[in-house]
């Protein structure tokens, strides 16, 4: 995208890539989107959302969306060998940005990490920290 800088990208505008996209706009940070469903695009485009409608597993689409000027990647999709693979081809157009991205395996934490993502959630862990953190308080 030009004229962006500094922006996050966000693969995927599922649950978890639209609970991203609504922290990232309130704390005002910009964002691109990557998604490839038809549907869901427009309805970033009516959001006023940048969108990049395709593939965030591409160079094409992850460069379209300013990678090179990106300062983080928010890869949310929910398929564990696209967001490894989104994470392989974002570290090599930019080897300084900051790649959160997610698991649904936790056997792919490790393999996401080696691939140069900086943190990977796994919904599981996550449930269960929540779960404690909410059980702890009333202890």
């Amino acid at each position: 995208m030009e004229g962006y800088k500094d922006h996050v990208i966000v693969c995927g505008y599922g649950i978890v890539g639209e609970r991203v996209i609504d922290i990232l706009l309130e704390h005002k940070v910009s964002v691109v989107v990557i998604e490839m469903d038809h549907k869901k695009a427009e309805l970033l485009r009516d959001r006023g959302i940048p969108v990049v409608e395709g593939d965030a597993t591409t160079s094409k689409a992850l460069k379209e969306a300013g990678i090179a000027d990106a300062k983080a990647i928010a890869i949310a999709m929910d398929d564990d060998a696209k967001n490894l693979f989104a994470t392989i081809t974002a570290k090599s157009l930019n080897e300084n940005i900051i790649i959160a991205t997610r698991a649904n395996d936790e056997l792919f934490e490790t393999k996401l990490i080696d691939a140069g993502a900086n943190f990977v959630a796994t919904p599981n862990k996550s449930a269960s920290d929540e779960l404690f953190n909410e059980i702890i308080k009333g202890l």
